[in-house]
């Protein structure tokens, strides 16, 4: 009997100091103030990227990003035509000694080897490919920037 005692005794006087301390714990924030969502901000942020680069982070106003986004542009554009250039060159060298017009004093090309012309060819030739390739991933990457970016302005952190 004493044992229904305690226990009852126990529950009656910490129950109702459980219940006040859930009440405590609520998650509920204090300020209810509601943030208005537009859905299509991200689309439009990254349509705005795909026509002209960095306009996207212009309509998300972050600045700051768009001198990234065309030095990126510039120096993979720059770095493809230096690459094209030289690859035209070592092709015309190599067009003129399979046609018996090369000139043997020539300051760059005369004392090289028809490999070494070749090898020079290939070299050019696949850094302006790699230079392609990474300018492309430049202009994606700006576009998913301003599309995430977007997003995350849309977020509530509170």
């Amino acid at each position: 009997m004493k044992k229904v005692q305690y226990i009852l005794l126990f529950t009656v006087l910490f129950f109702p100091l459980i219940g006040n301390a859930q009440k405590e714990l609520s998650l509920r924030p204090a300020d209810t103030t509601r943030m208005v969502i537009n859905p299509n901000a991200p689309a439009k942020a990254a349509f705005f990227s795909a026509v002209l680069p960095g306009l996207g982070q212009a309509y998300n106003k972050k600045y700051w990003k768009i001198p990234i986004v065309y030095i990126g542009l510039g120096i993979g554009l720059y770095s493809y035509t230096w690459n094209q250039g030289k690859y035209h060159l070592y092709r015309d060298e190599y067009k003129k000694r399979l046609a018996g017009t090369a000139d043997p004093n020539h300051p760059i090309y005369g004392g090289k080897s028809d490999d070494w012309v070749i090898r020079g060819q290939k070299f050019h030739q696949r850094n302006r490919d790699l230079s392609a390739l990474i300018t492309g991933a430049i202009y994606i990457f700006n576009i998913v920037d301003a599309n995430v970016d977007a997003h995350l302005m849309q977020f509530n952190v509170n």
